[in-house]
């Protein structure tokens, strides 16, 4: 079975911004199908909000467009079924959670892995993109 996790908003911006992260190379792995991102309709949301915001890369907004639309291509679609707000202070950490739980997934990879903490009473581990790389016999 493949591995699947929830990808924070910081990983997909570290990856537009640079090609020689581990964020980056993490996409390549969604594309060979070494794991799958899961999703939510509020986290895609979330992914397009902030990636839109030119001063954080320059990519095009056709580009972002194509990111996205692969990323939910090859994402398993996790509708929310259980909240668990307020469980992190801050509420967009909150619906990565929700996804991560609803989702059945056993990690959040994250740049932010304070902002995570907490959410191992889940059995959700935070990870960096590095460390998620490594589990999935990658390097940066």
């Amino acid at each position: 079975m493949i591995m699947q996790a929830v990808l924070d908003t910081n990983v997909l911006v570290a990856a537009v911004r640079s090609s020689l992260g581990a964020s980056y190379q993490l996409l390549k792995h969604i594309k060979a199908d070494s794991f799958q991102p899961i999703i939510s309709v509020p986290l895609v949301l979330e992914y397009e909000d902030v990636l839109s915001r030119s001063e954080l890369h320059s990519l095009s907004d056709k580009d972002i467009r194509v990111l996205l639309d692969f990323i939910a291509f090859k994402a398993k679609h996790q509708q929310i079924d259980y909240l668990w707000r307020p469980f992190l202070p801050d509420s967009k950490d909150n619906m990565v959670l929700e996804v991560a739980f609803n989702g059945a997934a056993k990690c959040i990879v994250t740049h932010n892995l304070r902002d995570f903490k907490g959410c191992e009473q889940l059995g959700i581990t935070a990870i960096t993109p590095s460390d998620f790389l490594k589990t999935l016999g990658g390097s940066v």
